[in-house]
């Protein structure tokens, strides 16, 4: 009787304890689906680097596999934690990118309120979701007190939580990788000063071409740093791979964090095959990768239609060519 009793106690002390889990805002990410499975973070928790490879609080690799928002300032319409929850669900995606522009009207630099905004929209969706969000500052220049400013206050308010991970120069354009670096160096501080261990993702120069360059010299001082690669499968084919691949031999940690199946332009033909062998490649080495856009433009790289809703539930005849393709990819994992 009495083993009875403590046995019915401490289930009841473990479902309260799991409730107050749940409940409580630092937690909201820990979720199961519709069928019962952990969610991404639920599962992964706090990622973290070790050696070239992304590792969850267990130390087994990760992959993270999802799609980025298009500039938040040309589509703020899908700017909604419903449109993240319709991705998580019928998408299959653990992560999403918050593209949040800088330079272009309606931007950080011109209006701070909406960018931000929009970005905690897009990450309380993630983290009511349970998924990752990669918190990206879409900028081709060195804006470096903007920048300060923003992760500054995302740093401080989302640093508890295992979602985060912050992309801190979208593509460096004409910029030398010193220059990148120095200003890297500055921005990871700034983030560290809050968040002592969430993911940093680094650009390199030539709209994160020149991946070579960050692996003969890259950043010494912290921690869980990664280095972003972009592809645009039909311009972009095996040399890009090469380079990369030797990177990766040099012990550069490598994150895909924008790519897609169609020119670099963002228009013309998919190339099918050469995508298939860029996410097969992928794939072998471990990487994670994110897939540019949601958004409606009328060109090849936006994935969904002007009949497209803001807040999720589209069905096949809302989605373009890439979208349909995207999704059946994420579908696998």
């Amino acid at each position: 009787m009495i083993h009875k009793i403590m046995t019915g106690r401490f289930v009841c002390l473990l479902v309260f304890s799991m409730l107050s889990l749940f409940s409580s805002g630092q937690n909201k990410s820990i979720l199961s689906n519709s069928k019962g499975l952990l969610s991404p973070v639920a599962h992964n928790g706090f990622l973290k680097v070790k050696g070239t490879h992304l590792v969850n609080s267990k130390d087994q690799v990760v992959a993270l596999h999802g799609v980025s928002y298009g500039w938040h300032n040309f589509w703020p319409r899908f700017y909604n934690p419903e449109s993240v929850g319709w991705l998580a669900r019928d998408w299959h995606v653990s992560v999403v990118r918050a593209a949040i522009g800088v330079e272009p009207k309606g931007g950080y630099i011109d209006d701070p309120a909406a960018a931000l905004k929009a970005a905690e929209a897009v990450i309380k969706g993630a983290i009511d979701n349970g998924i990752y969000v990669i918190v990206d500052w879409h900028s081709h220049n060195i804006n470096l007190d903007s920048a300060k400013q923003f992760f500054s206050y995302i740093a401080k308010k989302y640093h508890r939580y295992p979602n985060i991970i912050y992309e801190i120069f979208n593509e460096p354009d004409e910029e030398s990788w010193p220059a990148v670096k120095a200003y890297a160096e500055k921005i990871i501080g700034v983030i560290r000063q809050f968040d002592p261990k969430n993911i940093i993702l680094v650009g390199c120069p030539h709209w994160d071409q020149d991946i070579n360059l960050p692996a003969q010299d890259p950043i010494k001082d912290y921690q869980n740093i990664m280095y972003t690669l972009h592809f645009y499968a039909a311009t972009h084919k095996a040399a890009l791979r090469a380079r990369c691949d030797q990177a990766i031999a040099q012990g550069l940690p490598v994150f895909i964090s924008e790519s897609a199946g169609m020119e670099a332009s963002g228009d013309g033909k998919l190339d099918y095959t050469e995508w298939h062998k860029w996410i097969q490649w992928a794939d072998k080495n471990n990487l994670s990768w994110v897939v540019w856009s949601i958004s409606d433009k009328e060109e090849t790289c936006s994935m969904l239609k002007k009949s497209a809703s803001s807040s999720g539930e589209w069905t096949q005849k809302d989605l373009k060519a890439s979208g349909i393709h995207t999704k059946n990819l994420l579908k696998k994992y």
